[in-house]
Order: C-alpha cells, then structure tokens, then sequence
C-alpha cells in the first residue's frame, strides 16, 4: 500500500529559465556567496565545532542560517540533546524519570520567566529567549517530552501507526519548533516539517537497529518484523538474510515517501526560508542512497557521511535553492 501511495507522487521542479535568466543566476550565486561568507563563523571557530560538535549533521545546515536564528536554533538542539541524553543514557527507569520530571521543569521556566533558576545550564536560558522571541507553542517541546518518555520503558510498536507517533513527537515536533525560528507564512509549510522529520528519524531508525536492539528498542513495527519473517533477535546478532534485506527496501521506500511527502508540501515560497530544512533533507537523503549502496547491510560500521561531503551536499542545496532548482533533480 505505501509503495503503491509513493508512486503516486510527482516530483515538482524548481527550474529558471536557462536563457533568458543566465545572468540573473550569476547575480543571485554572488549575492549568495557573498551572504554566506557573513555568516560563516571564523575558520578556526569553525573546525573546533566542525571536531567537537555532536549533532554534525545538522550543524551543517544551521551553518546557513543568519546569526540570530542559528542561535536560537542551536538552543533548540542543545535542549532536545540534553533529554536524548536523559532517554539513552544508563539511568535506571526511576532515574531517568526523575531527569524527564526536571527537564519538564527546565521548561515551566522557559515559558514561566523563571529560567533563571537553571542559571547552571545555559541551554536553558537560551532557550528561554528563543521561546518568547519567536513565540513558539509550548505543545511542540510537551510533545517531544512525551516523545523521549517512549523511549524510558523500551521500544516495541505493533504497528506503523504507533511508530509515527513517537515519530512525530520525537522528529515532527522538532520540525514544527524549527520552522517557527525560520519563519514561514503557508501553513502547508507545518505539513512539510512533520514530514521531513518522520522521514529523517525513519533513516535514523533504520541506520541505528543493532546498537537500539542492544538497548532493547526494535522501533520496526513488528507488523513489519512478522511480514517479512525477521525476529529482534535476528537484528541484535546482525543477520543480514535475504528477509532481513527484503525488509529493509520496504522500511526504505517508506521513507522515501515521507521525503517525497515533505517535498510535495513545501510551498515554492518558503524554500529559502526553509533552507536550513533543506540541507537536512538532503543530508538524511544521501544517507538513505548509502544504506542502499551497502544492499542494506546497517550492521557493523555506521552508515555516515564525511565531513567534506556533508559540507559539499550543504553547499550545494544553498546554491540550489537560491537559483531555484530542485536539489533532487530528476530522481
């Protein structure tokens, strides 16, 4: 059925005209240049966070941002790491409990005025300032508690549907805060980011199945497991059998129709507004083509992408997105 959807989809193309707006092109790629070089931080600021920066690949989308919004956008990152730290860490059940009880304390006091209290981690008064400053709901970050609190009792989804839940509280919500720091005017433009962020934490699932088995989390529905005849038990030793395989195009055509979802939604408008979103995509997108260059075999060394390439694909969708083009192209 989701195979049978993701062929319903077009893939809509961005082009400018190649002769009548050669010259309008260049002038845009020096105007783009130019407003990337103002925001770059200093080369030497740069490779410290290029070395030491734990969330690289969306480092290298925030790296387009103006200097103000990717402040603001770091904070948001900086928060939701610090409850991913909750969540994965070896706390005990009650432990981590506790730490999710703080951390929803930590965000009373953002939207309170009362983030002052927290003066010990400044994430938290970052955060204080990015909520009022761009108005940001408060049922987005409670969304993406309940998200991390899934995670404290294991992972196991009987279906696809209860695995978009958790998607969308842990990635779509994510996306949704996001988007009101870019700024936006469609409100399609909230069907792109739930999308995008299922999508990106569906590749994030299927590059991270052994070392989540490990924790005890199988976030593949196990609708999927008993379809195609493949045990958790089979993902915690590595068996990469020809079900394992099979399951796995399937699980990767299933996130390839939530780009292309995310891709449709998009308003033509908002591109540059959402380019940082973009670089995202095409990030998590190359990733998804490398899990397939390995014919599925997500076991053993993580599936990653290099530092230069990361930079490369950011770059590149930059560039893309303000001459108009469809970074995907033709696919």
């Amino acid at each position: 059925m989701d195979r049978d959807h993701h062929k319903q989809f077009g893939h809509k193309q961005f082009g400018v005209s190649r002769r009548s707006k050669v010259n309008y092109q260049w002038l845009v790629l020096i105007g783009s240049m130019r407003s990337l070089m103002s925001v770059l931080p200093s080369t030497a600021r740069l490779q410290a966070r290029f070395t030491t920066s734990r969330a690289t690949n969306f480092y290298y989308s925030f790296l387009f941002l103006p200097r103000e919004k990717r402040r603001a956008i770091e904070s948001v990152y900086a928060f939701a790491r610090r409850g991913d730290d909750v969540a994965d860490g070896d706390l005990r059940p009650d432990e981590a409990a506790r730490e999710i009880a703080r951390y929803r304390d930590a965000l009373d006091g953002c939207y309170s005025g009362r983030a002052d209290g927290h003066s010990s981690a400044p994430e938290i008064s970052a955060l204080a300032e990015t909520v009022q400053r761009y108005k940001i709901p408060r049922r987005y970050f409670d969304d993406l508690i309940l998200g991390l609190e899934m995670d404290l009792g294991g992972a196991r989804y009987p279906t696809f549907d209860d695995l978009a839940v958790y998607c969308y509280r842990v990635a779509g919500a994510i996306g949704l805060i996001s988007i009101e720091v870019f700024g936006y005017r469609h409100p399609e433009t909230r069907e792109y980011a739930v999308s995008l962020g299922t999508a990106l934490q569906l590749v994030n699932i299927l590059r991270d199945l052994q070392s989540d088995a490990r924790r005890g989390r199988v976030y593949l529905p196990q609708e999927d497991l008993e379809r195609f005849g493949v045990r958790p038990e089979d993902l915690l030793a590595g068996r990469s059998t020809d079900a394992f395989i099979e399951l796995m195009q399937f699980e990767c055509d299933r996130a390839r129709l939530y780009f292309d979802r995310a891709r449709q939604a998009l308003p033509a408008e908002e591109r540059r507004s959402m380019v940082a979103a973009e670089i995202m995509a095409a990030t998590y997108w190359r990733l998804l083509g490398a899990i397939r260059q390995r014919n599925y075999n997500v076991f053993g060394t993580r599936v990653r992408l290099a530092r230069p390439l990361k930079f490369w694909i950011a770059l590149s969708v930059y560039l893309a997105v303000y001459l108009g083009r469809d970074w995907r192209g033709r696919d």
